[in-house]
């Protein structure tokens, strides 16, 4: 005897209270197996597809494509125990009888088929205590509740057929009275709101079950009958009237909804805003020096030594260098204490503009790496952020924020700091500029650097010493050896 079980939209972590569904993997009536994906979200952190626990025949889905649900909102339900289809919806008195019967002496197996695989996400379990388990009602699972009592006797000499309690509506077919075949609610919430009747359909699932594709297509044929007769109808005699002027409607102004990668950007962005008192400074740096020490290093690898080193990965590198000499730009804010936190590592987190929006992946104890580790690392991270398969843990945890944003083509910025670090350095593109070179006018590459800070973390001469180092180690990269 199946057992319809209710699967919910599970905890995904880091915090996240809701999720969009992107894709339906499933159908309804189609028989899913233990872990099998049937749903792919996105949360604020990424993209996710998220596994049943369950096993069986899929009755029901809830949420349509584009759809925000909350954590703990069903997501389907499953018919547990029907290797093809759920119990079939229409069964006679005498068979409501016998199931009763039979339902205490099949718990056990059904207990069992329930308990799932026990691979799960943050939130919810499929290996907990049958005692916790939530008792389905029988006009929930499919399966035939009690009889209705018998109606007063009347003066018919045939006696009036009992109505028997069903999970779905009830009505004459063909002039008898009977079950209409719907397990889904889904199903009949379609149909009730195109008007469609349920008695007059054949269902195609197995046992004369309606499935939504059954409704489906009588919504169409009804609307072509709609059409048809559109079309034969006569047409109204057509009156020419002089022209007047008519003022052009003024387009609607599109609504783009705040949700998702773009939602939560614009939750922290504000945060950071109204929190942070922020300030930044900035300066031009001579990178011809660091251009050329980056040319020599791929170089030495050889066609076969190893990836090449990126600008991105010397920035960073020199970044943790500066963070030694500078701790309190790697450090955050308790308000509630009112206290500064010094990090003892340095996980850093560098912007990357992707298709889904602006993400921050995070290099974990980057003051362990060199270049080369931390390079490496940065195009992992680049190429799963490009695909939408960072997990929420490779999102979080950053503790200084390293923004390139002169792959844009331009020379500078104000960043907003990555809430709750306490700075963020920006980097403008590399360019050749006339620069005083040795007391001489020459043709240098140069960057312009910016780096915004939380003014509570420390004064403006721990944020120009941070940044004057680093622009002495883009001008002269040798600076680096001292702390190498």
């Amino acid at each position: 005897m199946a057992q319809v079980l209710e699967f919910k939209l599970p905890d995904l972590g880091e915090g996240l209270t809701e999720a969009e569904i992107v894709r339906w993997l499933v159908e309804v009536g189609d028989v899913v197996a233990i872990d099998q994906p049937v749903v792919e979200v996105e949360t604020a952190k990424a993209m996710v597809e998220v596994p049943c626990p369950y096993g069986g025949v899929v009755t029901a889905r809830f949420g349509e494509e584009g759809s925000e649900l909350p954590v703990g909102a069903p997501l389907l339900t499953v018919a547990v125990g029907a290797t093809e289809a759920p119990a079939s919806p229409a069964p006679s008195t005498s068979s409501a009888a016998s199931a009763s019967g039979a339902s205490s002496a099949g718990a056990p197996a059904a207990e069992e088929s329930s308990a799932g695989s026990g691979n799960v996400l943050v939130g919810y379990g499929t290996g907990a205590p049958a005692a916790r388990r939530r008792r389905i009602r029988p006009e929930r699972v499919g399966t035939p509740a009690a009889p209705a009592p018998a109606p007063a006797p009347v003066v018919e000499p045939e006696p009036v057929p009992v109505p028997v309690a069903v999970p779905a509506a009830t009505g004459e077919v063909n002039g008898q009275q009977g079950p209409v075949a719907v397990v889904s609610p889904l199903v009949r919430r379609l149909a009730r709101q195109h008007e469609i009747d349920l008695r007059r359909l054949t269902g195609s699932g197995p046992d004369g079950l309606i499935l939504r594709a059954d409704v489906d297509s009588a919504i169409r044929e009804a609307e072509e009958a709609a059409r048809a007769q559109t079309r034969t109808a006569p047409a109204e005699p057509v009156v020419e009237e002089a022209p007047t002027a008519v003022a052009a409607a003024p387009a609607a102004a599109e609504r783009i909804p705040l949700r998702g990668v773009r939602g939560a950007v614009a939750d922290k962005l504000s945060r950071s805003r109204s929190e942070i008192p922020d300030a930044t400074c900035w300066v031009d740096a001579d990178a011809t020096e660091l251009m050329a020490a980056r040319a020599a290093m791929n170089a030495a690898s050889g066609p076969s030594g190893g990836p090449k080193v990126s600008v991105l990965a010397l920035l960073a590198r020199i970044c943790t260098a500066a963070l030694a000499r500078y701790p309190e730009l790697n450090s955050t804010v308790d308000t509630a204490a009112r206290e500064i936190v010094r990090l003892p590592g340095v996980h850093l987190g560098f912007a990357a503009q992707t298709e889904r929006g602006l993400v921050v992946p995070v290099v974990r104890d980057a003051h362990t790496r060199n270049a080369e580790s931390i390079g490496a690392e940065i195009a992992r991270l680049t190429e799963l952020a490009r695909t939408g398969k960072l997990s929420p843990a490779q999102l979080t945890g950053g503790t200084f924020t390293l923004n390139n944003y002169g792959v844009f083509g331009v020379d500078g910025s104000t960043p907003i700091i990555n809430h709750p670090e306490a700075a963020m350095l920006g980097v403008g593109r590399i360019m050749p500029k006339p620069w005083v070179h040795n007391g001489e006018l020459a043709v240098r590459q140069v960057v312009q650097l910016s780096l915004t800070f939380d003014h509570r973390v420390c004064d403006g001469g721990t944020a120009g010493g941070f940044l004057r180092y680093v622009a002495d180690c883009v001008e002269q990269p040798a600076v680096l050896l001292r702390t190498l």
